[in-house]
């Protein structure tokens, strides 16, 4: 378990603090909060859904990774099911701004890597700029979802942005998050390789067909995934690179950890993920070993 997130909690109210603790100290704690263990905090300190939500952001920002800023930005969102998913900025040096994570990003593609379909609400502590609005407005749930802010009535992400463009615009029915399985098969057959072919399959790329993923090693062995997310303005997708960091950080794993990765991608798309792929790698471990599969 993270220090931080440790001391985020001992500056909690005293009685959720209390209530919480158990929760985040157990050993299968994933960052994510159950429908059950909300309803048990709610139960605990009388708070109202929406001072709950709120309450619990300086958990979600204390997983932030802000080397550059040390500006720590903390998400919630709940999934479908009813669970609630922690998410944090994160940033790299020796690589460029683009390769940088927002909370909402975080949030969001932590519920994604665990299997949710839709997501009801965003809770965030500080306004969601123009690029997680466009990044939010990709979701199947984008007409619905709700976003809460300290302070602020809740409004959806349509009043957040006006007058939108997204998928449909595109004619694209199936919007991020959405359960599908690209069909993805390689003839690569190392573990490494064919997680990110797993991740390849579940990756949401409509518009360059770039169907890809990534997985990552740690030193302990363990594998973490992440697929492509792309969005109709281009600009605002998420490489899988950048899904598999947030799969790693949310675990409580360093970055630092990572000996291996792997990328899976289309040889035939118009774009690619490698460069970009290659380069942050670089930046984060120059030792990392990248297996390149393009099937």
């Amino acid at each position: 378990m993270y220090a931080r997130v440790i001391k985020a909690l001992s500056l909690l109210p005293a009685e959720l603090a209390s209530a919480l603790k158990p929760i985040i100290e157990a050993s299968d704690f994933d960052s994510t909060i159950s429908p059950e263990q909300f309803e048990l905090l709610l139960s605990t300190t009388q708070m109202t859904d929406t001072e709950l939500r709120l309450a619990l952001l300086p958990i979600a920002a204390s997983y932030a990774v802000v080397p550059i800023s040390n500006f720590y930005v903390g998400a919630i969102v709940r999934g479908a099911s009813g669970r609630l998913y922690f998410g944090a900025n994160m940033e790299f040096e020796n690589a460029s701004m683009g390769c940088t994570i927002h909370a909402e990003q975080s949030a969001i593609s932590h519920a994604w890597i665990k299997g949710e379909v839709g997501i009801k609400d965003v809770t965030i502590n500080y306004s969601p700029c123009g690029h997680c609005r466009q990044f939010m407005n990709e979701l199947t749930s984008a007409n619905d979802m709700m976003i809460q802010l300290p302070q602020r009535q809740p409004m959806t992400l349509q009043q957040y942005l006006p007058d939108s463009f997204g998928p449909l615009d595109l004619g694209i029915k199936d919007g991020l998050l959405s359960d599908i399985d690209n069909g993805i098969s390689i003839e690569e057959d190392s573990e490494l390789a064919v997680c990110a072919c797993k991740a390849a399959n579940r990756s949401h790329a409509p518009y360059s067909k770039n169907f890809s993923g990534v997985a990552l090693k740690a030193q302990d062995g363990r594998i973490f995934e992440g697929m492509y997310a792309e969005n109709a303005a281009f600009n605002p997708s998420l490489p899988p690179l950048q899904v598999a960091l947030i799969n790693m950080n949310m675990s409580n794993y360093p970055l630092s950890e990572i000996v291996e990765a792997a990328l899976v991608e289309s040889a035939d798309s118009k774009i690619s993920q490698l460069a970009r792929t290659q380069a942050l790698l670089e930046a984060l471990n120059p030792d990392v070993q990248l297996t390149y599969v393009a099937y």
